[in-house]
């Protein structure tokens, strides 16, 4: 049978040949249609996409031939892959701690938030009218770590626990006024956590004391410090006699706290605690071999505007209803650049979320209970070891045990240990550590027993003690007791049964527009397709079951898969070596830095300091660049937004002796390729400089042209953008760095797991050896499944959809800046500047506007004021980048009508957009135009309406009347 009888043109054809190159997952994940594509190529003015991507790109770094990756795999094969790699991981039950635990995660938030692409595909809720259910999650978040901890602020979660704890380090030295430049840190802090503040140290020049907290005399000025509770160890120290002789010499006292133990322990607040920090990993979230995990940081309000990251306040919209946005975003980097003191521009966003309806879930009275019932098993534990003939190291203690083996065997413990599948911690040749959590049970307790008698009977009644009533009552009567009531908001009292919750869920998730509802085109965030092949294997227990510390041969299943993985992203951007523990891409950005600045050190040039950065750069850059200790050189960009060469020159002149690096984001941030990239790298290089390369934009590289041979010594890469991580409402992420062949020997190491054999490593910047390892199945099974022709032709793909977009829209609003031949990279700028003399419409009311079109806006003036950009990606259909354009082209008319005083400048569609349903529905209609043309601007809004749960938020009132916690529950409903 003929289906299609039509004759093909030659173009089509040629498509056609190129498209069976490509299997059914590539397919996919690319939008357009091959008769998509060619139709795009006429407009944008090309016969075949070869022909633009040359247009496109310097001649001169595109690469000679394709990157070699094995053979793409279908979903099935790839699955079936990784589940082979899988097996080669032992998943034992954990008793390390160390901060990290095993958990359950409640079924109804694990398939309805982790699994969900509701709430894992939306972006940071920086467009908070249609991010509602998002902020309201991270707002109970808040509001549960303020209650637990007893401060009064509390962000909406940061990376992980050792990075909140250097942020808390950041945060001392910054506000602390008696000018001393020492910070101490308990020796019963974890390890990592050590290790991460002194990396965050060593470059600012801030000296770091480790010590006793019972024996620091306070000889010598401090400006902070930071204790742990309970301690590494599983001790709980009264820290007040501490506090108080820290707060004598004026220093701020920083205390890493379990938030679950914090349900029956004294909170930080009330024992007089500056800062807390901490992991709510705990609350439900799988350990994943390291992340990714919400760590929290609380405060005194009084430091509310050096708080790190992000902050959900309450405000009201446009009709004084209740809600909610990001609050005191001035203090973020893209604004404060080199006078931010922190790099952070993210959260980890969809595990606070998780972290926050546990504790909904559970409520004060079920989180107690498990915690209670974890003390008690601890308790049980404690006195079945003794009469084992051990000795327990404290008698104050809340899940911990440090157990001193005298005249035991360490090697017959860890045999049986191995023999029962069980991880304990060694602290050294004769004390050991065990940690229980909430899945472990009696018969847990009976196995470690059987592992401590080292194969004799065990010399005890088990029921008895078991069943022993006053080791109950020893349980319950800690002398450091919590009497403070928490978590006592209706949110955290009303939705225990799973029907409940599940509707609350949902209520939550239907205010919140995600790539589920529309295309969210977001310059330099690359907000693609998140293929549910790609999503599966995090849940898999193989790889979210697994301690980040647990031995080496029982994770050889994660070790074939970061080496598979850096094999491969070293083949796509042309570096010798790559580091996966990076667990954001500022954090990406900070290692990259400090990779340069300890080979400089290496070489006897460790007075190398000055960073040259275009003033285009993302606003991490700056920040990053002084957190590692150097001084921020500002390049000037041309009238067309490229690096100004000969400023470049003279600035790397003035600064031979000095510079350290330049910071470079290719194609620019003005979305181009600049055509002297590899002029501007050899004049850095030429003044002893290093290239950092910013990979923000690697979605236009891959399979075209590689950081490495273009010039670049270092690059981060968003695995978050490019490589599929989904943004998760704003987190989480990952930013691993490429390094050229010199500076591989500096990578980060780790002081609990050993990466490396050398020991010029850096040390480490995350809480975890490989960051957040169990997302990154996720870039694994997206590179497996496209192939080298698959990533290369989605690279491609971008590039046209840009382009198509652009010279569609170029009539309207004219594109700001364009490459040598008048063609943009994978994302546009387009400029709507003199709208505000002409109609007097602000860009955000354009971006408000676009959500009763249904559409996110695309990212809002950044890089340059009064201008968005548009980034597509590959994955959208050229049906919805249509819907997109005509979205645009049809504001523009409604532009129109106001330039021609058709319309009111002040009542008028867009300043009063969005258009909730209850603003439609309710009171008198007294505006000049229609309710339909307000609610249905057009066709596809008939056939599906996203509807914006709240008018135009009052971002200024929000900031002067700051309110970081869940307000009484008649207030939402006024």
């Amino acid at each position: 049978m003929v289906i299609n009888a039509h004759p093909q043109t030659k173009h089509q054809q040629m498509l056609g040949k190129k498209s069976q190159k490509l299997n059914s997952f590539q397919q996919r994940h690319i939008g357009p249609s091959v008769n998509d594509i060619e139709q795009m190529l006429g407009l944008v003015g090309y016969k075949s996409i070869d022909d633009l991507i040359d247009e496109t790109l310097p001649p001169s770094i595109r690469v000679s031939q394709a990157i070699k990756l094995p053979e793409a795999q279908s979903e099935y094969a790839a699955l079936s892959k990784l589940k082979e790699i899988a097996s080669k991981n032992q998943v034992f039950r954990s008793f390390i701690g160390m901060g990290y635990y095993d958990c359950i995660t409640p079924p109804v938030i694990g398939r309805n938030i982790l699994e969900n692409p509701g709430w894992y595909t939306a972006y940071t809720p920086y467009q908070p009218e249609i991010a509602q259910g998002r902020l309201e999650a991270l707002l109970n978040f808040q509001t549960m770590i303020i209650d637990l901890t007893g401060l009064e602020i509390a962000n909406a979660s940061l990376l992980d626990e050792a990075t909140a704890a250097a942020e808390a380090l950041s945060l001392s030295y910054g506000v602390c006024k008696n000018k001393a430049n020492t910070y101490f840190v308990s020796r019963d802090c974890h390890p990592q956590t050590i290790d991460v503040l002194q990396t965050r140290a060593k470059p600012l020049g801030i000296k770091i004391v480790v010590g006793d907290h019972q024996s620091f005399d306070f000889s010598e000025p401090i400006f902070g410090a930071i204790l742990q509770y309970p301690a590494s160890d599983g001790t709980v120290y009264d820290y007040r006699a501490f506090i108080e002789k820290a707060h004598a010499e004026g220093a701020l006292v920083t205390v890493a706290a379990d938030p679950l133990s914090l349900t029956l322990l004294t909170p930080p607040g009330e024992f007089g605690a500056d800062i807390a920090v901490g992991s709510t990993q705990r609350f439900g979230i799988p350990l994943g071999y390291g992340g990714p995990h919400a760590a929290y940081f609380a405060t005194k309000e009084e430091y509310k505007r050096q708080v790190p990251g992000r902050i959900v306040g309450v405000s009201k919209d446009a009709f004084g209803k209740t809600a909610l946005r990001l609050a005191l975003q001035t203090r973020e980097q893209h604004i404060r650049r080199e006078k931010a003191t922190s790099n952070i521009c993210t959260a980890q966003v969809l595990l606070a979320v998780m972290a926050s309806m546990y504790a909904v879930y559970h409520g004060p009275v079920g989180l107690k209970s498990i915690a209670e019932n974890i003390h008690k098993l601890t308790v049980i534990l404690a006195e079945g070891l003794k009469r084992l003939g051990y000795n327990i190291g404290s008698e104050n203690y809340f899940d911990t045990l440090r157990v001193e083996l005298g005249t035991h065997s360490l090697d017959k413990i860890l045999a049986a240990c191995e023999a029962h599948q069980i991880n304990i911690r060694i602290f050294d040749a004769s004390t050991v550590g065990i940690s229980l959590d909430e899945t472990t049970t009696e018969e847990d307790l009976i196995d470690l027993w059987r592992v401590f008698a080292l194969g004799h009977d065990l010399s005890f009644p088990v029921e008895e003690l078991l069943t022993d009533e006053l080791l109950t009552d020893k349980a319950s009567g800690d002398p450091f007791a919590r009497t403070s009531a928490y978590l006592t908001h209706p949110v955290f009292n009303s939705y225990h049964s799973e029907t409940e919750l599940l509707r609350y869920l949902h209520k939550l998730e239907s205010k919140d527009l995600s790539l589920t509802t529309s295309m969210i085109p977001l310059g330099s965030c690359t907000m693609k397709l998140n293929a549910t092949s790609e999503m599966i294997p995090v849940s898999w227990a193989e790889f979210s079951k697994i301690h980040p510390f647990a031995p080496l041969e029982q994770t050889r299943g994660y070790q074939l898969l970061f080496q598979q993985l850096e094999t491969w992203l070293a083949e796509i951007t042309g570096f010798a070596g790559i580091s996966l523990q990076p667990n954001a891409g500022s954090q990406g950005e900070y290692t990259g830095l400090l990779v340069i600045h300890h080979y400089h050190e290496s070489r006897g040039e460790g007075h190398r300091n000055v960073c040259l950065i275009p003033s285009s750069a993302h606003g991490t850059n700056p920040a990053s660049a002084v957190m590692c200790g150097m001084k921020v050189v500002t390049v000037a960009c041309d009238a067309q937004g490229n690096v100004d060469l000969e400023d470049l020159k003279a600035k790397a002149q003035k600064h031979s002796q000095e510079l350290a690096a330049l910071m470079v984001t290719y194609p620019s941030t003005h979305g181009v390729f600049e055509e002297q990239i590899q002029e501007i790298c050899a004049v850095v290089h030429a003044h002893g400089g290093q290239v950092y390369m910013d990979g923000a934009n690697m979605n236009a590289q891959v399979g075209l042209c590689r950081p490495g041979d273009i010039g670049a010594d270092v690059c981060h890469l968003n695995l978050h953008k490019t490589f599929c991580i989904p943004h998760g409402g704003g987190g989480p992420g990952m930013g691993p760095i490429g390094v050229a062949q010199h500076l591989v020997p500096f990578l980060p190491g780790h002081s609990v797991v050993k990466i490396y054999e050398h020991d010029q490593s850096t040390s480490a910047i995350a809480a975890a050896p490989w960051g957040s390892a169990s997302i990154l199945v996720i870039s694994w099974m997206y590179i497996a499944m496209m192939g080298a022709d698959g990533l290369t032709e989605a690279t491609k793909v971008a590039i046209l959809n840009a382009n198509y977009i652009a010279r569609r829209l170029e009539s309207y609003y004219p594109v700001l800046y364009k490459g040598k031949n008048g063609l943009v990279a994978h994302e546009c700028i387009l400029d709507l500047r003199s709208l505000k003399k002409s109609a007097a419409v602000e860009i955000e009311d354009v971006a408000k506007r676009l959500m009763d079109y249904g559409f996110h806006a695309p990212t809002v003036s950044w890089p340059v004021a009064g201008t968005i950009m548009v980034e597509p990606t590959e994955s959208e259909s050229k049906e919805e980048l249509d819907r997109f354009c005509d979205a645009m082209i049809a504001i523009r008319a409604e532009i129109a009508e106001i330039e021609s005083a058709k319309v009111d400048t002040q009542d008028n569609v867009l300043k009063n957009a969005p258009h909730t349903a209850e603003s439609l529905i309710t009171g008198e209609w007294n505006h000049p135009y229609s309710r339909e043309q307000a609610a249905y601007p057009a066709p596809w809004t008939r056939d599906y309406k996203f509807w914006p749960s709240v008018g135009r938020i009052d971002n200024a009132y929000g900031d002067r009347n700051f309110v970081c916690s869940c307000l009484p529950i008649e207030a939402y409903s006024e």
